[in-house]
Order: structure tokens, then C-alpha cells, then sequence
């Protein structure tokens, strides 16, 4: 991957909507080139796909909760039981392996703290092996992306789309 390359994923990243003609432009190549940088940074896995974002409060979704996960044991049978699980709860948008006292960080989205309570009851405590949650409510938000910084090879700072 060239600077050409990270150019290109800088730019779609901050304008996905643009045309390959107007990233062609934007990272000065011509159009048919940088189609074939794109189909082979989503061929390498570089590009892993595409989204839409929607706007969680705007659908009743108002309630961020990062609740942490202790398991009862750590076999590898319980551990994929519960990666399984999660993959099938569409409120779990976030799920993290992580260090430390807990297991398991989720970042869970509901409409309510009654929601979410409902939620931990009927759900989050029946997980595979669960033993503990730890609930913490997010207050507000300071920063959401989903944009990736992108390292320059040569000198490690960040590449940004011009």
C-alpha cells in the first residue's frame, strides 16, 4: 500500500459518497486507476465494506450503555457460546475481548434505562457463562467516528483527505 492508496482511503473514508471520478481527482489519478486501487483495497481486506450511519436518537435510541462482562469460567466452549450469542443481539453494537477485572465491554443501545434493565434481565444474565455485569450509562457524547486513522508509512503521522 502507497501513499496513492492511503490517499484514497483517507478520502472516502471523509466523503464516502463521492464518485470514483471525484476521488480520481481528489488524489490525482484518473478514474479507471483508482477503480483498480479500490477493487484491490477491497479484495486485500483493507476495505472491509460499506455503511450506512444512522443517527441512534433520531430512532429512539437514547440509552448508551458500556456494561462490562465477568465470566464463571474461561473454556473455550463458553467463550465462543457467547461470542455467538452476541453476534444475534442487535442492541450489542459494540463487543470487546478485553483485560483486566472483566471479560467482556459491550456498548449496548436502548430506547430506555427501562429498556436496558429489561435487557439485562432477560438477556445479558442468561449469556453463556455469565457470572457478573457492570453497568455504566453514558451521559453524552464527546466523539463518535467510525473513520480509521490512517498512517503515513514514511513518517507515521496521519494521512487526511485534502
Amino acid at each position: 500500500m502507497d501513499a496513492i492508496d492511503r490517499r484514497i482511503l483517507a478520502t472516502l473514508q471523509a466523503q464516502p459518497e463521492l464518485a470514483i471520478a471525484d476521488i480520481a481527482e481528489a488524489v490525482g489519478l484518473s478514474a479507471t486507476p483508482c477503480w483498480r486501487r479500490l477493487k484491490r483495497l477491497e479484495r486485500d481486506g483493507i476495505i472491509a465494506g460499506k455503511a450506512i450511519l444512522l443517527d441512534a436518537k433520531a430512532l429512539g435510541l437514547t440509552v448508551n450503555v458500556f456494561a462490562e462482562i465477568r465470566l464463571r469460567q474461561h473454556d473455550e466452549e463458553t467463550l465462543l457460546a457467547l461470542e455467538d450469542a452476541v453476534r444475534n443481539l442487535p442492541e450489542i453494537v459494540e463487543c470487546f475481548s478485553v483485560s483486566g477485572d472483566a471479560d467482556f465491554l459491550m456498548r449496548i443501545l436502548v430506547e430506555s434505562i427501562d429498556a436496558y434493565e429489561r435487557f439485562l434481565k432477560t438477556v445479558l444474565l442468561h449469556l453463556p457463562g455469565v457470572s457478573a455485569v457492570n453497568s455504566r450509562f453514558a451521559l453524552g457524547c464527546v466523539k463518535l467516528t467510525s473513520a480509521v486513522p490512517i498512517p503515513d508509512a514514511a513518517t507515521g503521522d496521519r494521512v487526511s483527505a485534502k
